[in-house]
């Protein structure tokens, strides 16, 4: 096997060395209905929105349907726990692309049930620069270094959103997320491509400002294709094992998902203990698209595969994966 392939497939993937700890057990509960639980990994941004919205008003429940949600410090180790069969599916904000590898390792493993977008209107990714920085646009960090939050999935479409926009051999360097905007106060960067909040946080405490939205939209996929960046998803094991929870789950979610499109930022609210936004920040971090495994249109599934075409262009993927076969088709 290629060092070099296995290295990257590795990063997304295959890093099973970091300690897991799910709370299985809940005080009160039986055996039997610990059986009939679906444990949904999320991480902790603002796409996951219509997720924290149905646990919260009880959507779920009302379905028939009982749903832990299990908070990761990041996407990878969401999909880590669900190739390991800890969790049985993940909720919306979980880097598509590194889904999509997960799958690639076990064909028909991961099925996406609803996908986040971002584009000019639904705004998730930036390019931002210190508040005080002359720079205008994102051409003029051509050979200056941009910061982005951690991992393959960052780094690529970092690198494709600065080159697409002109700014030719920029150092892109991972940060943290919490060290990015500390990264630009101090001046170590000179900007930086990050997703919501960020930005807005930036903006808030007078530390950035932006010089370009919807970038991976504009830049990197062209032809005003929205930037399929994130998902929901079921593990086929436990589509086949808890087929009698799926129906439940799906409106549940569906649910939650018709909430957030009803309310707009107002849904916001169900930010709070999920991730670190709240008060008058999430009055104005924006809302993400989504589109249900149902109100899939060829449109879609023409962006997300330029999505998936670019990263094996760019030598993360080992070989073409195929978008379609991805997704949830109710049986």
């Amino acid at each position: 096997m290629n060092s070099k392939k296995f290295s990257r497939r590795d990063t997304l993937v295959l890093g099973l060395k970091s300690s897991l700890a799910l709370a299985m057990g809940s005080i009160g509960l039986s055996a039997k209905a610990e059986e009939k639980k679906l444990l949904i990994g999320y991480w902790p941004i603002a796409a996951g929105l219509p997720f924290y919205a149905a646990v919260d008003r009880g959507l779920f429940k009302q379905a028939g349907v009982n749903v832990e949600a299990v908070k990761f410090a990041s996407p990878n180790q969401v999909v880590e726990a669900m190739i390991a069969g800890r969790i049985d599916g993940c909720a919306n904000g979980v880097a598509i692309t590194a889904l999509a590898l997960a799958d690639a390792q076990s064909p028909g493993s991961i099925k996406f049930t609803c996908m986040n977008y971002a584009n000019e209107k639904y705004i998730l990714d930036q390019v931002i620069v210190p508040i005080n920085s002359s720079i205008k646009g994102i051409s003029e960090l051509a050979g200056k270094k941009v910061a982005c939050g951690p991992g393959i999935n960052n780094v690529t479409l970092a690198k494709a959103v600065l080159a697409g926009a002109g700014a030719i051999n920029a150092q892109v360097i991972e940060l943290p997320i919490a060290q990015i905007l500390p990264a630009l106060v101090a001046g170590q960067i000179d900007g930086a491509y990050v997703l919501e909040p960020t930005a807005v946080i930036g903006k808030q405490q007078k530390i950035s400002r932006s010089i370009g939205a919807g970038v991976v939209s504009k830049y990197v996929l062209g032809d005003n294709l929205p930037w399929i960046g994130g998902a929901a998803a079921l593990t086929s094991k436990t589509l086949k094992e808890k087929a009698d929870l799926i129906n439940g789950f799906i409106k549940g979610y569906a649910g939650g998902v018709e909430y957030v499109r009803k309310e707009g930022m107002a849904a916001n609210q169900y930010l709070k203990g999920y991730t670190a936004i709240d008060g008058d920040l999430a009055k104005e971090v924006p809302i993400s698209g989504y589109i249900q495994y149902n109100e899939v249109k060829a449109a879609d599934v023409k962006a997300l595969q330029r999505l998936f075409d670019v990263f094996t262009e760019r030598k993360v993927f080992e070989k073409p994966i195929s978008a379609l076969t991805l997704i949830y088709k109710q049986s």
